[in-house]
């Protein structure tokens, strides 16, 4: 029996929906801005400069609070220590140590020696500032130009009208999932850039299914208003839309579930992601496209001779 979460023949008034949904979207947006430009995004080591280590513990499951502590009397700052994978790995961050490469190894030094001969040293790394800092440009810079390049498809792909809500769409997710490391203080590291980026790539996917739909809808049914043409878009798309977005759910789930401390943060920033792509396809997309007068804009570039005209 074939599995169905949306019946097949949907009728549901979206753009009735669209100046609440649109609202909702501002109000998400502002909030973001508000909590990046007052509280800011806990940095991780990738972008702040620190050391990394990684160890194992020989003898058995790795004991967090007795480290925690243990760490926390050298006096080296700001430590953090969370467990991944097994039970028996844990990972150090520690903030980057005034002085130069010498004050690093020793610090590295005294973290080593107060674990003990019963942690194995599986890596060490060591970022500083200068690198960081330009991995923090690099990173604003690859989702800047991910989203203009988005935006010069889609064009192509359809037309101008298209671009601008694809894009406004994908920066409204962009920004609140920003919003959400704000609020949450999840460390924000250049995996989250990476989960910012297949955001944006699996939103402009849903968007382009909804986008082509409405397109040969626009093409096919010439006597129905566009509000009707939009709506009866999304409607056919949406057992799609739900069906792709539980599926990937799914696969999310069981990496915050089982992925460890490493991927949780990465994680829950996709399926935060895959929730507001979902919505702002449906909602942020189209309703923006709703202002526009597509089917004017399509009589007049398009050849009527080649237009089917439905029911």
């Amino acid at each position: 029996m074939r599995l169905k979460l949306v019946p097949s023949e949907t009728n549901i008034d979206f753009l009735r929906l669209r100046k609440p949904a649109l609202g909702l979207s501002s109000i998400l947006v502002l909030a973001s801005v508000l909590l990046f430009s007052m509280v800011g995004l806990n940095l991780g080591i990738d972008f702040r400069g620190g050391i990394l280590i990684e160890a194992r513990n020989t003898n058995g499951p790795a004991d967090i609070a007795d480290l925690r502590s243990d760490l926390g009397k050298l006096g080296l700052g700001d430590i953090s220590l969370q467990g991944f994978g097994t039970d028996t790995d844990v990972l150090v961050r520690v903030q980057r140590q005034e002085g130069d490469e010498a004050a690093q190894i020793a610090a590295i030094k005294a973290i080593t020696d107060t674990l003990g001969g019963d942690y194995d040293i599986r890596r060490t790394e060591f970022v500083g500032p200068t690198v960081g800092a330009e991995l923090a440009s690099k990173g604003i810079q690859a989702v800047i130009c991910a989203l203009l390049a988005i935006m010069v498809y889609i064009w192509f792909r359809f037309e101008w009208q298209f671009s601008i809500a694809a894009i406004l769409a994908l920066a409204h997710d962009v920004i609140t999932t920003i919003g959400l490391f704000a609020l949450t203080s999840f460390e924000f590291n250049l995996a989250t850039v990476a989960a910012i980026l297949t955001i944006a790539g699996y939103s402009i996917n849903d968007t382009v299914v909804v986008f082509d739909r409405v397109r040969e809808n626009l093409r096919r049914y010439k006597s129905y208003e566009q509000p009707r043409i939009l709506n009866l878009s999304l409607n056919e798309t949406l057992s799609r839309t739900v069906m792709t977005s539980v599926t990937t759910l799914l696969a999310l789930l069981a990496i915050v579930l089982f992925g460890g401390a490493v991927l949780r943060d990465f994680a829950l920033a996709m399926i935060w992601g895959v929730l507001i792509g979902t919505y702002s396809s449906i909602f942020v997309a189209v309703g923006m496209l709703a202002f526009f007068d597509l089917k004017k804009h399509l009589d007049e570039d398009e050849d009527p001779g080649a237009m089917v005209e439905e029911g």
